[in-house]
């Protein structure tokens, strides 16, 4: 038996819920820990899915291999070298 306090608006919700489904709001509370605790098993098996991504996309991880490490910053300005010259032709 467990014992804890609610706020008066959770409380009805509560008896309300209990009165609609003709239970006691033991069963209520029964079926929602239940239900908790359920999902949250389902929570481990998505956490270890997702490490099994993680690991297989870390193998994809770092620069690209063209040895120029800051190539992002630079895009713009080589783009557009590329493109004049292409002009100019």
């Amino acid at each position: 038996m467990y014992s804890w306090r609610l706020s008066g608006e959770l409380k009805s919700e509560l008896e309300r819920e209990a009165r609609n489904r003709k239970v006691p709001v033991s069963s209520i509370l029964e079926t929602a820990v239940r239900d908790l605790l359920t999902s949250g098993s389902n929570d481990v098996a998505e956490d270890e899915t997702q490490r099994k991504l993680r690991s297989a996309a870390e193998r994809c991880f770092g620069v690209l291999a063209s040895g120029q490490s800051n190539r992002a910053e630079t895009a713009r300005d080589e783009l557009r070298k590329r493109l004049r010259r292409r002009r100019v032709r």
